[in-house]
């Protein structure tokens, strides 16, 4: 057997490149874990001790320095990445003030055990708070929706004229994208609020083979059932930056969409002052400084989810993907949540020019579409004869000068003489129906419609829904606090003077 190899611990202080590049970054992330970390070495003493495996003097001590940590905010703490990662730090604090005392924090469990739960106590925590943030946008969404129920305006694909619509319409669709994300978000924090607390290394400890007490001191829903999955799955954490970029990539189109919109050139929507940004240059400018941060946002979600994707990518019990798990998860939820934010109130203080919309509409020819079927519906021809008909009949009006509203049943037997040799007899006839943007819009009265009955079932159906997403969220909000305010009393009880008389 080779005697080069040097078994053991290592002998010294960490390289200083080590320090730098590997232990600076977690103790970066420290502030995301503190909290957690305490929470979960509590919850770890009072199983230990329950089963009359640490004398209570330990106990006592333990839970009494817990207690000063957990009142200790994280930056004022003494995490330091000379000493390594932040657990490093934390057991340096212990030892330093407890001696071989602290040695009970890792009895029947590695470091990794405690920084997992932090992570899921905090993730869990602002994955809830995320859907209630979402609801508000949700929520703002569908009030201005209400306020353009008769806003009539050209909608478009491709950033082409596609049939006439109003806004109220065309925002409740982003509303709809953001319940289901908000949806997700619940069933991705069902994944989030479990324990893997007892798991061990791989597979357990033989000092606590009861696994359920810690994951209801701490409020989790339950255990993760198999002990080594426990310890190092990142599935759910990939879903959850998963969720989160679809959120903010639905906030981003509606952010692109206005920033064309509020140009001078389209003058459809004009941003609240609040939400934009002056030139320091130019003095006419307003920038929709707003908009840029949520189009931004959504691109450096989009790298966060394939730069963990990345990381993942790795045997199995290795520490790459959770190393930066720490930090990135629950820096890309609280981008998430900022931007959120951020577009609610730009929705819910956004100027809506309904006049230039109008005024857009009427000059177009997005009724063609309409046109189209009314010819089919009233002149026995299928639908590709139609299409080609009024096709010629627009371009004709478009060189003339005409808007579509003013399109006739002259031109239109014109055009069909020019593509199938016969008129099709609608001289004289009144097309009203079908050319009138209003008219159209009231006859999309079916489910999903852009008419105002239909837009009406529509915003109480979504705000039933938000209210819900928004109880379920508050719910599981007031269970996690509820859970940590029980095990804090808990603790600040075994370590009362009372209770040590009773010893």
């Amino acid at each position: 057997m080779s005697t080069y190899r040097d078994e053991g611990p290592p002998v010294g202080g960490p390289a200083p490149e080590l320090v730098a590049s590997g232990f600076a970054l977690e103790n970066a992330d420290a502030p995301f874990l503190h909290r957690g970390l305490n929470l979960a070495d509590m919850a770890h003493v009072l199983d230990l001790s329950r089963r009359g495996l640490v004398p209570p003097t330990a106990q006592r001590a333990l839970l009494e320095l817990l207690l000063v940590a957990q009142a200790t905010p994280a930056e004022e703490f003494p995490y330091d990445p000379e000493l390594g990662e932040p657990y490093n730090s934390r057991e340096a604090w212990f030892v330093s003030q407890l001696g071989d005392v602290a040695g009970w924090l890792h009895a029947g469990r590695p470091r990794r055990e405690a920084v997992r739960i932090a992570l899921r106590l905090h993730v869990r925590h602002q994955i809830a708070e995320l859907v209630t943030e979402a609801v508000r946008f949700g929520r703002d969404a569908v009030a201005r929706a209400e306020e353009h129920t008769e806003t009539v305006m050209p909608d478009q694909t491709y950033l082409q004229h596609a049939q006439p619509s109003t806004f109220a319409h065309y925002l409740l669709s982003f509303v709809y994208s953001t319940v289901r994300d908000g949806q997700r978000l619940l069933a991705e924090l069902d994944w989030v609020d479990t324990s893997p607390g007892g798991a061990g290394c791989v597979n357990g400890t033989r000092l606590l083979e009861d696994r359920a007490f810690v994951a209801e001191s701490l409020g989790f829903d339950g255990v993760i059932e198999h002990t080594r999955d426990a310890m190092w799955q990142v599935d759910g954490l990939i879903s959850v930056l998963a969720v989160a970029s679809s959120l903010v990539s639905n906030l981003s189109k509606l952010a692109e969409d206005l920033e064309i919109w509020s140009s001078s050139e389209f003058d459809y929507v004009d941003l609240d002052h609040g939400f934009t940004r002056a030139s320091v240059l130019m003095p006419q400018k307003r920038n929709p400084y707003s908009l840029s941060i949520i189009r931004g946002a959504s691109g450096v979600l989009i790298g966060r989810l394939s730069g963990f994707l990345a990381v993942s990518k790795s045997p199995s019990a290795r520490s790459d993907n959770l190393i930066y798990a720490y930090g990135e998860v629950p820096r890309a939820l609280d981008l998430t949540l900022r931007i959120t934010r951020l577009a609610a109130g730009v929705v819910r203080t956004l100027r809506v020019n309904a006049e230039r919309l109008a005024e857009e509409v009427r000059g177009g020819y997005s009724q063609a579409t309409d046109l189209a079927e009314h010819l089919v519906q009233t002149c026995d021809v299928d639908y590709r004869t139609a299409y080609l008909v009024v096709g010629r009949a627009v371009r004709a009006a478009s060189k003339a000068g005409v808007p579509g509203v003013e399109i006739t049943g002259e031109m239109l037997d014109r055009a069909a003489v020019e593509h199938t040799g016969h008129a099709l007899g609608l001289a004289g006839t009144d097309l009203t129906g079908a050319l009138d943007p209003w008219r159209i819009v009231l006859s999309r009265d079916a489910q999903g419609g852009a008419a105002p009955a239909a837009v009406a079932r529509m915003t109480a159906d979504l705000t039933a829904r938000l209210d819900d997403l928004d109880a379920r969220a508050r719910e599981r909000l007031a269970a996690f606090d509820g859970a940590e305010t029980a095990l804090l009393a808990t603790v600040r009880q075994a370590t009362s003077p009372a209770m040590e008389e009773t010893r």
